[in-house]
């Protein structure tokens, strides 16, 4: 017998007919988050007001959360269903930006020489089949790009490397590293699971630890993050979960924080100023998008003006957008 919550089915329970959304200012939990009042930020209440609407009554459904970080205050959260500002999300792709994050990181303290060290020699201990001399060439940075010319690319099923056969293998980075290529290193990008999984592999065996260890001892330390879930354990134990970190919404919008404050968290320096931008710079088009370091750069139009964002983004409607140019 199963029993489901009655907040899993309604966005907020026991709303009146005429409810009308009043803004609340989000609470200060010295986690780390500044929090502020909405006025005087430039931001269209009543639009907001008119989304809130939306999301109570159906409208936009099965949205869990929003959070609006606005001149580096927190000036919008809204929960709904049974989510709030405890509860871990999982951030399923967007966790391929924590891997980029991780691997600055690790570059930073000399575990990694640089974004331009092959590949192949991180792994002496396999024998991988289909080798060549392309795919000897490929680098950490093709990898961050989604250019590391492996036959992968969940946007085109006729790949050998579907992350869906993936999930159910034994161990994915002989699997991954396995596969043909169909393109040389640094050529077109494709987006595949695997290239973050395969950093994710060196950065435990350059450090020493596991994924999620090296990032509790630096990007989250930094962040003041103490409430995750995450196994990295590329096999087939993470079939159904797909080593992906799962993170409270208020952690989410902190990540976004730290890069538009150029990896400067109060006053410290979390990640280099100089992988923050190299990671947001355009490397490479992925599905008709320009890509960086395992970050999209996407665009929303209103009226008549393009706001162009960068995105750590996965399936779901996991996102997180940072707008430059308006501090956002």
């Amino acid at each position: 017998k199963v029993n489901f919550p009655k907040t899993m089915w309604y966005p907020r329970l026991n709303l009146p007919k005429n409810f009308k959304y009043s803004y609340q200012q989000p609470n200060n939990d010295n986690d780390g988050l500044i929090t502020g009042s909405i006025k005087n930020t430039g931001l269209d209440t009543a639009l907001l007001n008119e989304m809130m609407q939306k999301i109570l009554d159906g409208t936009y459904p099965n949205v869990h959360s929003v959070l609006i970080i606005k001149d580096g205050r927190l000036v919008f959260e809204e929960y709904f269903y049974e989510y709030d500002k405890t509860k871990l999300h999982e951030l399923r792709s967007a966790t391929k930006s924590f891997i980029s994050s991780l691997t600055g990181i690790a570059i930073e303290k000399g575990y990694i020489k640089s974004v331009h060290e092959k590949v192949i020699p991180y792994f002496p201990e396999y024998t991988f089949r289909n080798n060549s001399d392309a795919k000897k060439q490929i680098t950490i940075e093709n990898l961050l790009t989604n250019q590391s010319g492996l036959d992968c690319d969940i946007y085109n099923p006729k790949t050998m490397g579907n992350e869906s056969i993936m999930a159910y293998e034994n161990d994915w980075i002989q699997y991954s590293l396995d596969l043909p290529m169909n393109d040389s290193a640094g050529g077109i990008g494709q987006y595949c699971s695997s290239n973050p999984i395969i950093l994710g592999r060196i950065i435990e065996k350059v450090t020493k630890m596991t994924v999620p260890e090296f990032a509790s001892q630096t990007l989250f330390k930094g962040l003041g993050i103490n409430n995750y879930v995450w196994n990295f354990k590329p096999d087939k134990s993470s079939a159904e979960t797909f080593c992906q970190v799962n993170l409270r919404s208020r952690d989410m919008a902190k990540f976004g924080l730290l890069y538009l404050n150029n990896g400067l968290w109060n006053g410290k320096q979390v990640i280099p100023k100089e992988w923050v931008e190299q990671s947001l710079a355009k490397h490479s088009i992925v599905a008709g998008l320009d890509y960086g370091y395992l970050w999209w750069t996407k665009y929303l139009d209103a009226n008549g003006v393009r706001y162009y964002g960068k995105l750590a983004q996965g399936n779901g409607g996991q996102k997180i957008y940072i707008f430059k140019e308006l501090n956002l």
